[in-house]
């Protein structure tokens, strides 16, 4: 595969700054006993806000093989907006990546395509990589509609972004009915909606483009299925939930490329 596979843990609102010192710290122990490589494949963690900068001093002081981003950025710069964060201070901490559009901050804060989208510049416009998510809920897939409804949210979330941007860039598709319930899409099934993601990239922006991005699943994803999700041609990585949490676990998804 010409694409490095990513795969972040998203920690979600859980673990104050103290434990997530502790998680990371296993987690760069079981790494280094997996003897993992990072040419084979990329770990990142995502943190809540407050944890970020232990998570920065501790992988760069070890020099740890592990990436760090936020979950969430603001669409303003600064000013008046209590409770946002913004670019800028991403950017000071040295955060790689940056999540957005993620089917909870869509389903309980209200976030539209728009938003997203200008969200996900000001990820670039800083120069950290925006993690863009995508899914369906349960009645969407039952309809049949779920490609083109993650399609239609691509296409939103993409607008007025460069080519060039868009190749470096990370896309999730994170079926909301398989987050966090046990249940997981197939194999195929994920397969089916990235290829879809892809093709719409091509039809967007051009063939290199839609071969260079890479594109993540999402939804319960654990040791036990990863191999078989990154089996998949289309399929480029995982954004992992309560998996991540547990630094055994996590470590032996980012070194599926091992079994």
């Amino acid at each position: 595969m010409s694409r490095k596979p990513i795969l972040a843990g998203n920690w979600k609102m859980n673990l104050d700054h103290l434990a997530g010192l502790s998680l990371v710290q296993d987690l760069g122990a079981a790494l280094a006993d997996k003897d993992h490589d990072p040419s084979k494949a990329e770990a990142v963690v995502i943190p809540p806000f407050t944890d970020i900068r232990t998570v920065q001093v501790l992988v760069e002081g070890d020099k740890l093989p592990i990436a760090w981003g936020a979950q969430d950025i603001s669409a303003h710069d600064d000013g008046a907006y209590t409770g946002e964060i913004s670019g800028s201070m991403l950017a000071a901490l040295k955060c790689s990546y940056v999540v957005v559009g993620h089917s909870e901050r869509r389903q309980y804060h209200a976030e539209s395509d728009a938003l997203v989208n200008a969200k996900a510049k000001k990820v670039i416009e800083y120069g950290m990589t925006p993690i863009i998510c995508c899914g369906e809920a349960l009645e969407v897939r039952k309809a049949g509609k779920h490609v083109e409804h993650t399609v239609a949210q691509i296409e939103g979330a993409l607008a007025g972004i460069d080519a060039a941007d868009v190749a470096k860039l990370v896309i999730a598709y994170e079926p909301i009915w398989a987050i966090g319930t046990g249940e997981t899409a197939t194999a195929d099934d994920a397969q089916e909606v990235c290829g879809a993601i892809r093709k719409a990239v091509e039809k967007l922006y051009d063939a290199p483009t839609a071969e260079a991005v890479r594109i993540q699943y999402g939804g319960s994803v654990k040791p036990g299925n990863v191999v078989e999700i990154m089996s998949k041609p289309d399929v480029d990585g995982a954004l992992v939930g309560g998996a991540s949490l547990k630094a055994g676990d996590f470590a032996d998804i980012v070194t599926f490329y091992q079994k």
